[in-house]
Formats: C-alpha cells, structure tokens, sequence
C-alpha cells in the first residue's frame, strides 16, 4: 500500500514504536525514489472493462489499457494477482492515477536485450515484416532494418520472397537513443560459408563424386556450389554430346551430382565434370556400329559444309552435303534439312580415334546413276535440251539433276567451234551420241560430231598428194589462208605457197569468202592438216599434163592462176614488216615441198 506524509506525521504524534517507525520511513522513501520513465514490477489488482488496475507500491494504483494485454487472436492472457512489468509514464495524472504503460516496458527490455547481444556478439531472431526503400523491416520485438545488400551473400533482385520469413540476424548497428537498429543476415551467412568451406576443403580430393547447387550460369559453364566453395563445371564436360549452351541442360537451384577433376587447395579452384560420371559411348562405338549399317537421328547441328546427326547420345555423325542427294548439288544443308528432323542414313566411315563417324543420305535410295547405262547405252542418240553453255562445252538435261556434256572438241570434227557460247543457247535442242557413263565420278559425256562419220578417216582417198581441189576461203592469217574443202575439213595454203612473186600481204590477194582452186601439197591426217598450193597450181597448170588434164575435165574454166597472170605484182604497194613465225604446221609443208622438188 502507499505511505503518506500524514501516516508518518501521525506515528510520531502517537509515539509509534522505534520499529514502526523506521519501516513507515523506509516505505516512504522507497515511494519518493519512484521516477518516471523507469520499469517497475507491479501486482494486477483487478482487471476491468477497458482497463487493468496495477499496484507498484506507489501512493496510488495505476491503470493500463486492457488493449495492451490482449494477443493477436484477440484473447486476454493476464489474471488477478498476476506479476508485470509495467513502464511509469506519469507518477499522477489529474485523476490522481499513476499513467503506467505494459508495451513500453516490454519494449524496453527487448531494447535492453538487443544491446546486451550486440554487446555479446549473440544472434538475434525476427520476422520479416514489411518491405522499405533499400532493404525489409524486422520485427525482433521491436521494428530494425535489414538493407538490401545484407539479405543474402549476393545480390537479391526480389526481396519481396524473403516476406513472412524467419531467420536470425547479427546486430551491426544499434542507438537506443535514436530507436535505430541495423541488421545483417549475410555476415552471419559469410560466416557459415566460412565454416563450411574448411569443412569441404578438408574432404575434397580428385576423383571423387560431390553433390552441389546450380548458383551461376555462364555461357562457357556453370558454377556449382559444393559446400561453402565454387567449382565450375565447364560446357565441354556436361555431356559427351553436343550442348550449344549451358542452359540447356540446368537451371539456377538444380541440384546436381558431380565428380571432382581438378583441385587446386591453395587457390581453392575446383574443375568439375557430370559426363565422367558414366562411361564414354565411343568406348562401345567399334561393336555397336558397322560400316554400311542403317542408322537413325536427330539433325542437332549444321554447318556450311553438313549437317551433325545425334545417333545416341554423346554420339554423332556428320552427314556432308555431297551425301545428301545423287542428283542435287546442295549448297547448304539447311535447304534440304532443319534442326530437330528425324532421319535416316548409312554410316559410311566410322574413325574412332578422332570420334568421327561419316553418314550418307542419299545412300537410302538407289543410285540413279547406275540405272543410266540400261536407258542410255553407249552409242544411242538422244535429245535434249540445253541447260547450260560455258567456254569449254554445252550441257544438256538427261534426267532430273542429271546433265550430260558435250565437250568443245566433240562438237565438231574440224575444232572450228573454239566456243560454245557462239554457237548454242540455253534453252536449245541438241541431238547428240552417248560417248560414256562414269558412274562413279557421275560424268555422262555427249557428243555431237559423233552423229556422223570423221570425213578424216577417209581424207587419203578423197584428197591424195597432188589432187586438184576447189574451196572458199575461211579466214585470212598473216602467214596465210584457211580454206574449207568440205565440211570440218580444211587445208592452209602459206604465204609461200599463193604465188611465185613474193607477197607481204595476204589480204591484198585473198579475201575471206572467195573461192580458190589449189593443189594439195601435204597431207597429215593424224594431225587433221592438209597443206595446199595455188602456186604449185599454177606450175602445173603450165605443163603438157595440165592440158592432158583439162580436156578429160571438160570446158575450160577461168582459173585463180589466171586472175594471178593478169596482175601486176610490181604495181602493188610496199607492205615490209617484222618477220612472222611461222607455226610448225607451216615448217612441215615446206619440207614436203622439198621432198617433192
């Protein structure tokens, strides 16, 4: 109960025992050491509607709202004669009551709490409750901040998961004063990963297998969390299969099992590896595939110069783009195939040194180029139409993705097409001969010539030595004339050979389209050249055999030896210039003509 200064006035008027009297002293004073501001242990005297009375051995009781005791659920967990702690507001307000206060004692014992673990180094355990600019809030009896970059070990871009979640902290901060408290969970994890780490350190060794968590990927690897350390897990031993990108195969969180490859202790780096946990499929490859098998896969990859098929996986063949088709010239395998198609082909090569198998396509099929001979045989004529002419010969379409050739030199006995391009056009229709079918280097040659016999073959007989023959001349040289006899046969008449006068200037006696009669002088059918001779003409034309000659031949005709007679060499202008070389084939038809003389 309270003691007034009238109950002590009233013992010493009375004369009260020395007893008494201290104790009314002592309880006195005990009343007026009572300060504000401070926590006091009071009793619950009774419990009302809106408020609950409390006895601190003060002059008077003090009330404190019945809200302060209620719980979360609504609840009153208090009773009569309970023991509280309560916080003194004011020793007397002006109802004469003490102002007491239960939350604010409670939170200043959790205050003095959180001061004595910070000054222990202890941990502290709260809820997250809310979120703020820079960081959470956490209640640990009373409200803290947790900033952003104290969550976790690293950066966190959702704080908003860590809502609802309890974890303890380590105090970095804290001013009573000012009611700030500064929390941290990453150093408290720093420090575990520390513990962990040396733990991990201690058993990891080379060789063996450790299970981890995905934390980073990278585009070269990921990154595994083994237990306080990293290791990585590079792309090229995740799988013995193709893996274009890491993220193919994890995700951040997987857990993984995997073996240690490399261990260095002393930089603390780990190289890891998941395909070395199973056996190598190319250490079965040899008994499992053959050359010439049928097998089938997925298109996983493409280059310019193939396409790569998964047989099994780690395993892969290449199909080249001269495999995929016998008639089509692919330039690139994505016009013919796609990622993801399912195909089949026949294992060509297999070199399992290299881990190289080579595949065929187009090996499914038959070869129609082996069904070529039996529709053309060798020696039929054929029709076709152009399909392309170049400088050294005209193609023609035979089948679908099949054309034939017609080289420069068969498209005429005489050589005198020296391009095709003058001649022919795309689009042209050629009959022509097959010559031969080269399966294997899929060459199906033509020829055009061929259609009718070599008039060369037969050249002795039609042209000897000493024959008289009659032409128009085809080209004009500087060395001499080109004159057609009959058709793909001509003959050269030299320089030398046009007259008994010395000329310089072949175009000042012939020209191209005239017609000339001359004597064959040489002949070389093996090298398709005959030599011919206006002059030796002339010569014999003067002699007793000529005349023997022309009366057996009929009327006489005006001869190019006449013409010849009738003009002045002397009149001709003076045309000197550098000497020309004379080409072998002119050489050899002067040495008949000394052979002869």
């Amino acid at each position: 109960m309270s003691i007034s200064e009238a109950q002590v006035d009233n013992a010493l008027v009375q004369g009260d025992d020395e007893a008494n009297f201290e104790q009314l002293i002592e309880a006195y004073l005990q009343q007026e050491a009572i300060r504000e501001g401070e926590i006091y242990s009071g009793k619950v005297l009774d419990i009302g509607k809106d408020f609950v009375t409390v006895d601190i051995g003060y002059k008077s009781e003090g009330q404190i709202s019945v809200d302060e005791f209620r719980s979360p659920d609504g609840q009153l967990h208090i009773e009569v004669g309970s023991s509280i702690d309560v916080y003194l507001e004011r020793r007397e307000n002006e109802s004469g009551l003490v102002e007491l206060s239960k939350e604010k004692a409670d939170k200043l014992k959790i205050w003095d709490q959180i001061s004595e673990a910070c000054e222990r180094d202890d941990l502290v355990e709260g809820l997250i409750s809310g979120r703020v600019k820079g960081g959470l809030t956490v209640d640990i009896g009373v409200k803290a901040f947790l900033p952003g970059s104290q969550v976790d070990l690293r950066p966190v871009r959702n704080l908003d998961r860590y809502l609802g979640e309890t974890y303890k902290f380590k105090v970095i901060k804290f001013n009573k004063k000012r009611g700030n408290i500064v929390l941290s969970r990453r150093a408290l994890l720093e420090k575990e990963r520390e513990d962990l780490k040396q733990h991990t350190l201690d058993k990891l060794s080379v060789g063996m297998s450790v299970e981890g968590i995905v934390k980073n990927i990278t585009e070269y690897g990921c990154f595994v969390d083994l237990g306080g350390i990293d290791g990585l897990l590079h792309i090229t031993d995740m799988s013995w299969g193709r893996v274009n990108h890491p993220s193919e195969m994890f995700e951040v969180g997987d857990e993984i099992k995997v073996k240690v490859l490399k261990f260095d202790s002393d930089s603390e780096r780990v190289s890891l590896g998941l395909k070395q946990i199973s056996d190598d499929p190319w250490a079965t490859v040899d008994q499992k595939y053959h050359m010439g098998n049928r097998v089938s896969g997925k298109v996983v990859s493409m280059a310019e110069y193939g396409a790569f098929i998964e047989i099994e996986e780690g395993i892969e063949g290449l199909i080249h783009v001269s495999e995929m088709s016998w008639t089509k010239r692919v330039k690139h395998p994505s016009k013919v195939l796609s990622i993801g198609d399912e195909v089949e082909a026949v294992i060509l090569d297999i070199d399992t040194k290299s881990k190289r198998i080579s595949l065929g396509m187009k090996q499914i099929e038959v070869n129609p180029w082996t069904l070529l001979a039996d529709r053309y045989p060798v020696g039929s004529h054929i029709r076709a139409r152009v399909r392309n002419v170049t400088n050294f010969g005209v193609f023609v379409g035979i089948e679908e993705g099949i054309d034939g050739l017609i080289h420069v030199s068969d498209l005429s006995w005489s050589n005198k097409v020296k391009d095709p391009r003058d001649v022919y056009q795309k689009g042209d229709e050629i009959e022509a001969v097959v010559l031969n079918i080269d399966v294997d280097n899929e060459r199906f040659s033509l020829g055009v010539k061929q259609l009718t016999s070599d008039p060369w073959d037969t050249i002795e007989h039609r042209y000897p030595i000493g024959q008289v023959v009659e032409g128009q001349v085809n080209k004009v040289l500087d060395f001499g004339a080109i004159v057609e006899l009959e058709s793909d046969v001509e003959g050269l008449v030299h320089i030398s050979e046009i007259s008994q006068e010395k000329i310089e200037n072949v175009g000042r006696i012939l020209e191209e389209g005239q017609v000339v009669r001359a004597k064959v002088i040489s002949l070389l059918p093996e090298e398709r050249k005959i030599g011919l001779s206006i002059k030796r003409l002339l010569e014999y034309e003067q002699t007793a055999d000529y005349a023997e000659y022309v009366r057996t031949q009929g009327p006489a005709r005006t001869s190019f030896g006449d013409l010849l007679r009738d003009i002045d060499i002397n009149t001709l202008p003076s045309t000197r210039s550098e000497p020309i070389t004379v080409p072998d084939f002119d050489r050899e038809v002067e040495d008949d003509e000394d052979d002869e003389e």
